[in-house]
């Protein structure tokens, strides 16, 4: 009963987001400015899945309309993609919470900044040789991503189920394995790298999963037998800060807001995090 209301008021939230998203015509099909013939190709950075998806699906054939060439490049870490945008090997990237992102910028001080967010598979624990979340035992084993700001909410997920119990007065963000105060079932939690960890489901009794490897990898939300909650990590995209105010980056955000794309998404993309600014829009 729980999921069948989730489910409808995802479906009624969607359906108001749709109508909200059509009440302006976009213009993806005018002419590119001067100033975006100038900028012959936008390349695309976006980890593996449904990022990638949303490129190939909308945003190239939207940009393309408007005299761009796109490239899309599909990277399989949470490292790459901000290197790859701070040494030109790429235009914007789509990957990454903010929390990750701003961090990621001060611990490496480069000069890249957010633009948008963009539907968000939330992260979930799915099954692995136990089925259900009541039949952890005393040693029971956890795979988790290993990068520090995945970490952390995976780890503010067991403590929300009380699977372990964080320190006090932490930072959730960057909660660590070594803010475990108690573990009082001995869990075994292995951090691997994000794209590892649906294959991983045959090796522990349950998995914490991010969004998008779970969809590439075949796994419904539905299956998830526990979704994060709130929106703090819907993702963003990311710029160089020197490009902010190009015509071809409010192009890309168009592309990316379009009555077009929100139709798209709602359908392909059913039970994601969305945007803050869409729902923003219908109901302030």
């Amino acid at each position: 009963m729980k999921q069948y209301l989730k489910m409808l008021i995802t479906g009624v939230i969607a359906f108001t987001l749709v109508a909200c998203g059509g009440e302006k015509a976009t213009s993806s099909s005018q002419p590119a400015s001067t100033e975006v013939n100038s900028k012959k190709e936008i390349v695309i950075g976006t980890t593996v899945g449904d990022f990638a998806d949303m490129v190939r699906d909308q945003v190239k054939p939207a940009l393309e309309k408007k005299g761009y060439q796109v490239k899309l490049l599909e990277f399989t870490d949470y490292v790459r993609p901000n290197m790859a945008l701070a040494d030109h090997s790429i235009d914007i990237n789509i990957f990454q919470h903010k929390p990750y992102l701003d961090d990621f910028i001060k611990t490496r001080n480069l000069n890249i900044m957010p633009v948008f967010q963009v539907p968000t598979g939330p992260l979930g624990i799915y099954s692995g040789k136990l089925d259900k979340l009541d039949k952890i035992v005393n040693g029971s084993t956890i795979s988790i991503p290993n990068d520090p700001s995945n970490l952390a909410r995976g780890l503010v997920m067991l403590d929300k189920l009380g699977w372990i119990k964080l320190k006090q007065d932490i930072n959730p963000l960057k909660a660590s394995l070594a803010d475990i105060a108690a573990n009082p079932k001995n869990l075994k939690i292995t951090p691997l790298e994000a794209a590892q960890l649906p294959r991983s489901r045959n090796d522990v009794d349950f998995a914490v999963i991010n969004g998008n490897y779970a969809t590439s990898s075949g796994l419904k939300f539905t299956s998830a037998l526990f979704l994060e909650p709130g929106y703090t990590y819907v993702n963003w995209s990311a710029i160089r800060t020197e490009d902010k105010d190009t015509q071809w980056v409010k192009d890309i955000t168009e592309a990316y807001n379009s009555a077009e794309f929100k139709k798209y998404a709602f359908k392909r993309f059913a039970g994601y995090k969305y945007p803050e600014s869409w729902v923003m829009r219908c109901f302030n």
